[in-house]
């Protein structure tokens, strides 16, 4: 994978411009180890960093057309770059043979129609020279990272944060509206960031913008839902090729690829679809100490069933200096989702060993797989009965103190997570994602930011079918790019990691949003798709197991040290939170009432970045 770079600041020296381009292609370096270019025409510029995995010899970039009047710098993949590349060869003259080349000629031939025949994953900047015209484009997905400013008459992009700020003397000031979103979700909505003006590309848009004109974003992808034609037996047909030619073109490389293992269903199906094509690739497993959150055992399990190298290593404790190099030098924000470390430390161990790895993400917003569809299930029952019998009920689960347990081995866990589900139903109507807090509890963290906050993206009518299709398709668009996709990419990236999601095919999922809601979820049984269609390919404990996800054991690491810098976070760093209120959820926490590790969390990264911001 890459990193890329685009600059007009007519208001700098060449010299200048030329320094700030450089600094930026320091910054992510770790995104393209094995090369780099900047070119440099006063007052752009155009740069790259390069992870070589096709043409490893050739397709340096940036990348010009023959008479250099388009400048392209893309980072990504584009798996059907063969096919297109016959489609254009009558039109123009290779000189490379990997798949840079082939979006230049496409772009330059066919216009912004030629991203719809696309299949990858990427983001690009296509400067026109001779125009002054600059398009930027994500995927549909958005697997690839795109940042922006746009400011008087210039603009900067960048694939990462802490690289945008290097092409410019200017500081970034935070968003108080985006701070309020952070704090509901653990992550910041579609578009937007930490900073005022600071934006990023949306998933499946194209940005088009030329000196002294306004930005003009438009959509060249949208989810659709339902439309199938044809049999629950003609469905699983279709999944079933759909899945494996997903996977397969996710191995066009010219370097070896593993393979991502958690011992879950979704990365043990992948590795499940490589050895039916007779590949058994090197796997990779992160586990941990506390039993309740290992997953080391599923893991060599279907290792073993598939035949494959299984290469392991545990995560023991929190290790203070790799998250904050996280956060600083690769995130470039606050970002709450505490399996950023674990994907890092498996990342790492992967790129020990290969360029490229696998990754199963998307299986659970595509097929219904969180545990928070259940819960809505329960709720539509819950409704119906009687108002006395829920308030007894609720007060009997509040008199037993939360166990600090993972929920998949406590029904007490889960009846507490479920209450909290109920506390925060008023907040997630409409659904976007699911909230950290409920509405009350948001006005006494944070009471100057409770009327504050962007507004969320609007989801396509037809998502809204029932509350668990909303769910999903809300996941899939908000969830997924904004907290999942952030994860993967900054964690396998800073170890100079390419992953690669083949359940996100463009094709497979608008496929899977194509069935009826009804066909991925019974009563309480999510993933009814994917077993039924897949059910003799994986080992049947990962079948009956309970759902565990890659978490990490934070109810363990706040009653010990991190309790204690979390406490000093608050007394020394300025912020807009009550402190009484987090001591309380602190204390609660510590005396093993209430498990508030995952929201402790969520406010602890928070002060980290608002001290290494210098606030």
């Amino acid at each position: 994978m890459c990193g890329i770079l685009f600059a007009y600041q007519p208001t700098i020296p060449e010299h200048e411009l030329l320094a700030h381009g450089h600094r930026a292609l320091g910054a992510m370096r770790h995104r393209g180890p094995d090369e780099d270019g900047l070119i440099v025409r006063d007052p752009w510029l155009v740069g790259h960093v390069r992870l070589s995995i096709l043409d490893l010899a050739a397709s340096r970039q940036p990348m010009p057309d023959p008479q250099e009047r388009y400048w392209l710098s893309f980072n990504g993949e584009i798996y059907n770059f063969r096919e297109l590349r016959k489609e254009l060869a009558t039109d123009w003259n290779f000189r490379t043979q990997g798949d840079t080349e082939v979006v230049l000629a496409g772009l330059c031939l066919r216009g912004d129609g030629f991203l719809d025949r696309m299949e990858g994953m990427w983001a690009l900047a296509l400067w026109d020279a001779q125009e002054r015209h600059l398009r930027l484009s994500r995927d549909p997905m958005g697997k690839k990272p795109l940042y922006y400013r746009a400011k008087d008459e210039g603009l900067i992009a960048a694939s990462e944060l802490p690289a945008l700020k290097r092409l410019t003397t200017t500081s970034f000031e935070e968003d108080l509206d985006s701070t309020a979103d952070y704090l509901r979700y653990g992550y910041y909505l579609p578009g937007h960031t930490a900073y005022r003006e600071v934006h990023e590309v949306l998933p499946g848009h194209i940005l088009h913008w030329q000196p002294g004109g306004p930005i003009q974003q438009t959509a060249y992808w949208q989810l659709r839902v339902n439309g199938f034609q044809g049999s629950r037996a003609d469905a699983q047909a279709s999944l079933r090729q759909g899945f494996v030619q997903a996977v397969e073109k996710r191995m066009v490389a010219d370097v070896e690829v593993g393979a991502f293992l958690s011992g879950g269903v979704d990365s043990s199906l992948i590795v499940a679809a490589l050895s039916h094509l007779g590949i058994h690739p090197k796997t990779f497993t992160i586990g941990f100490a506390e039993t309740a959150y290992d997953e080391r055992a599923y893991a060599r399990r279907m290792a073993a069933h598939a035949g494959t190298e299984h290469i392991e290593a545990v995560l023991s404790n929190l290790e203070a200096e790799s998250l904050i190099r996280l956060l600083q030098d690769h995130v470039g924000q606050p970002f709450s989702d505490s399996s950023l470390l674990p994907t890092a430390a498996v990342s790492e161990l992967a790129s020990s060993r290969v360029k490229v790895a696998l990754s199963g993400d998307g299986g659970d917003e595509l097929f219904s797989g969180y545990e928070r569809y259940r819960a809505r299930t329960i709720l539509r029952w819950y409704s119906r009965v009687p108002k006395p019998m829920r308030s007894s009920i609720e007060s009997l689960i509040r008199a037993f103190p939360e166990p600090m347990a993972h929920h998949s081995r406590s029904l007490l866990k889960k009846a507490h997570l479920f209450l909290d589900i109920l506390a925060r139903r008023d907040g997630e109507r409409p659904y976007v994602a699911p909230l950290l807090y409920s509405p009350g509890d948001f006005s006494r963290l944070a009471p100057t930011l409770s009327a504050r906050g962007h507004a969320p993206p609007a989801l396509p009518d037809e998502c809204r079918i029932d509350d668990i299709q909303e769910m999903m398709a809300g996941d899939a668009l908000v969830y997924l790019p904004q907290d999942i996709l952030v994860k993967v990419d900054r964690a396998s990236m800073a170890y100079s990691l390419e992953a690669r999601c083949p359940f996100l095919d463009k094709d497979l999922v608008a496929l899977a949003f194509s069935f009826p809601r009804t066909w991925h979820r019974s009563g309480f049984q999510g993933k009814k798709m994917l077993k039924n269609t897949f059910d003799a390919w994986l080992p049947a404990e990962l079948w009956r197991r309970r759902k565990q996800g890659f978490a990490v054991p934070l109810h363990v690491w706040f009653r010990g040290d991190l309790g204690n810098h979390l406490e000093g976070l608050l007394s020394s760093v300025q912020h807009p939170f009550d402190s009484s209120y987090i001591a309380t959820l602190l204390q609660a926490h510590r005396q093993g009432r209430r498990d508030h590790g995952y929201r402790l969390w969520n406010l602890y990264v928070y002060l980290l970045w608002r001290q290494w911001q210098g606030s």
